[in-house]
């Protein structure tokens, strides 16, 4: 997702200023959205790459107006409508239309944390799935411009980088987000030079490190091509230049 939803951010609206002593939460309702959420995921009404999708959906000016749980609050509400849990006359008068069960039944997960997940872990180690890349392997982000929701930063694509850890196998959130499917893919810590991002105007202090699905990534393979070894010339043997005269043939022959 380019735009002011990319993951890498954009320029030209200055400084992020941290607030001292911030809390938690600023006041009651953001607790709500919080659990109602987390509530929300742990009963697989949705999963964290929706809820990520959904935000990114905002527009681009109440997005930049929004404050965090805002944020959130948009994006559960508009998963509630898109699963068909509620409409939206029913989260305006803020009750249900119809009387619900009275006790929620089935059980609750992690609150969609996916690392906590059991059947996660299992995924992770999952051998059947073959890594395309090895640490050490130079690798190119891929260059596109989806539409769609995806965790590769457009600040990153078409460069080049080195892959310096795998972390197993993860979920792939470009389909995840949207429905399609769980893809499952290797996962790998790629590191990639400050010149290389920014040019002549990189940061010295330090490269940076991004995670990146076996399918943001393709070989490098200029760094794969070696040049051609010059061919070597057989040395002439040591003697005379040209060829011995006839006279001088004869005196060496012996009888």
């Amino acid at each position: 997702m380019n735009g002011v939803h990319d993951l890498g951010g954009m320029h030209g609206f200055g400084p992020v200023v941290p607030e001292q002593n911030e809390p938690v939460f600023h006041s009651d309702w953001e607790k709500r959205v919080f659990a109602m959420t987390l509530t929300a995921m742990g009963r697989r009404v949705c999963n964290v790459d929706e809820f990520r999708r959904a935000i990114e959906q905002m527009p681009p000016p109440s997005y930049l107006a929004a404050t965090y749980y805002e944020k959130w609050l948009h994006a559960i509400e508009a998963l509630l409508v898109e699963k068909g849990i509620a409409t939206r006359e029913e989260i305006a008068a803020g009750h249900a239309a119809a009387p619900g069960p009275a006790k929620a039944t089935g059980p609750v997960g992690n609150g969609g944390v996916d690392s906590f997940d059991s059947s996660a872990v299992k995924l992770r180690f999952d051998k059947s799935y073959k890594p395309s890349f090895n640490a050490g392997d130079r690798v190119v982000a891929r260059n596109f411009n989806p539409e769609h929701h995806t965790r590769l930063p457009r600040y990153a694509r078409g460069k080049r980088g080195v892959v310096r850890y795998d972390h197993g196998v993860f979920v792939f959130p470009d389909t995840h987000a949207h429905g399609l499917g769980a893809k499952p893919q290797h996962v790998y810590t790629v590191e990639f030079e400050a010149e290389e991002l920014w040019g002549p105007d990189r940061n010295e202090r330090a490269p940076v490190c991004l995670d990146c699905w076996d399918d943001y990534l393709e070989r490098d393979r200029t760094a794969a091509a070696k040049p051609r070894a010059a061919k070597r010339r057989t040395a002439k043997p040591a003697g005379r230049s040209g060829p011995r005269s006839r006279a001088g043939a004869k005196k060496g022959r012996k009888r």
